[in-house]
């Protein structure tokens, strides 16, 4: 038979198990009081466990930590052994199984989000997996075995440790409820509170219309019942456009991209959804309607450089914009936190009923062949970068194996 028990160790009250499998006081020093058994379960400040599944948590884990900054991602980050981190009060132990890439990860191992960082520090932004552990106060939302998703930093592991307030709670572990923490959250929050898409038949501008982003961008404009443009560089990327409905793909490397828009759209661009920077950002400048609004929610051509810009015409933007009663407004994702919760809520909504695509791309095509173990990140940042995603670029983790006690 089980026992239950309350551990309090320094201040600390937390959940453990045992009985069949063994564990018992594995913090030395901890005063154990029999208690009611409950049906949630905490076992990690066990140096050695067992999980919702039966197998075996190690006490040691890999992660990728940030050395060096710079902006070439394989410089600056090191794969590293590290303890598996222990669940405060409020928080969940969640074994990753599926971690997104993102263009920004470059901008930050360079440090740019914030100037006073230093190495060392974790990397990585969002992850998909189940809940091995968590806090008493965590306990009253979630228990063991739980399958979440979370938007925080250092997911570049194969444990994180989450706050519960960070959490969303997904129907399984699937890789296409990853793509809708950072990039499906950024394109529905930004074309809802700065694309203002109100006026039916309006014509959308998507760039890179086939990665992460752009492919839910497409979609969110096109529920809006707007005219959807979006460029892409190859023909199967344009044929995947059309299959979430694009009106418009351009393939920039077979067509003008400047000349398609000048010829096909003389009346200009209501909305820009734009993620190049650059020669792009000013040729969708150009092509702006009256009252046209250009998102900027990145400049991907400029990250890999030392200033992490591309240079733009900015010298006579006040004019072009004023002379079109036109706007641009930046669009960074921490910022509008206050719509995420509304906005996952309507995209998970929107999966369930079969309403919303999550394209995937997991290196199945790429060099060296799927993308699975942290090991693989080098290589999925390396792919996207070479632009040969369609898609959300995914990392996974192997699954736990089964314990056969």
């Amino acid at each position: 038979m089980s026992t239950t028990l309350l551990a309090i160790n320094s201040g600390k009250v937390f959940l453990t198990l045992g009985g069949r499998h063994g564990v018992t006081n594995a913090v030395l020093g901890s005063r154990l009081v029999s208690v009611p058994r409950r049906s949630i379960i905490d076992l990690s400040y066990s140096t050695h466990f067992m999980d919702f599944k039966g197998s075996s948590i190690p006490s040691s884990m890999k992660k990728l930590v940030v050395t060096k900054l710079s902006q070439n991602f394989r410089h600056a980050v090191s794969l590293q052994t590290v303890p598996v981190p222990t669940p405060g009060d409020g928080d969940l132990l969640v074994r990753n199984r599926f971690l997104g890439i993102n263009a920004s990860d470059i901008n930050y191992t360079a440090g740019r989000y914030d100037a006073s960082v230093r190495p060392p520090f974790d990397t990585g932004f969002e992850g998909v997996g189940e809940v091995v552990g968590l806090g008493l106060s965590a306990s009253a939302h979630f228990t063991v075995g739980d399958t979440v998703a979370y938007f925080d930093d250092g997911a570049f592991a194969e444990y994180k440790v989450v706050p519960v307030k960070k959490i969303v709670r997904i129907p399984s572990a699937k890789p296409e409820y990853l793509t809708l923490l950072v990039s499906g959250a950024t394109a529905y929050i930004a074309l809802k509170r700065l694309g203002e898409l109100v006026c039916e038949g309006e014509t959308v501008l998507v760039t890179a219309a086939a990665g992460g982003t752009g492919q839910f961008a497409v979609q969110f404009a096109k529920m809006a019942k707007c005219h959807v443009v979006g460029t892409c560089s190859t023909d199967e990327k344009a044929s995947f456009l059309k299959t979430i409905g694009c009106d418009r793909p351009i393939n920039y490397k077979a067509e003008d991209l400047a000349g398609v828009l000048r010829r096909e759209y003389p009346r200009g661009l209501n909305v820009v959804y734009e993620s190049i920077g650059g020669a792009v950002f000013d040729l969708a400048v150009n092509c702006l309607a009256q009252r046209g609004r250009l998102i900027i929610i990145g400049f991907i051509s400029g990250y890999q450089t030392p200033s992490g810009l591309q240079p733009v015409r900015s010298g006579t933007l006040p004019a072009k914009l004023l002379q079109r009663s036109a706007s641009v407004h930046g669009f960074f994702l921490p910022h509008f936190l206050s719509d995420y919760g509304e906005a996952m809520r309507d995209m998970l909504q929107m999966c369930a009923s079969g309403k919303l695509v999550c394209k995937v791309d997991m290196g199945d095509k790429a060099p060296g062949g799927r993308f699975v173990g942290l090991e693989s990140v080098y290589r999925a940042v390396d792919h996207m970068y070479a632009g040969r995603n369609l898609g959300k670029v995914v990392v996974e983790l192997a699954a736990a194996v089964e314990s056969k006690v």
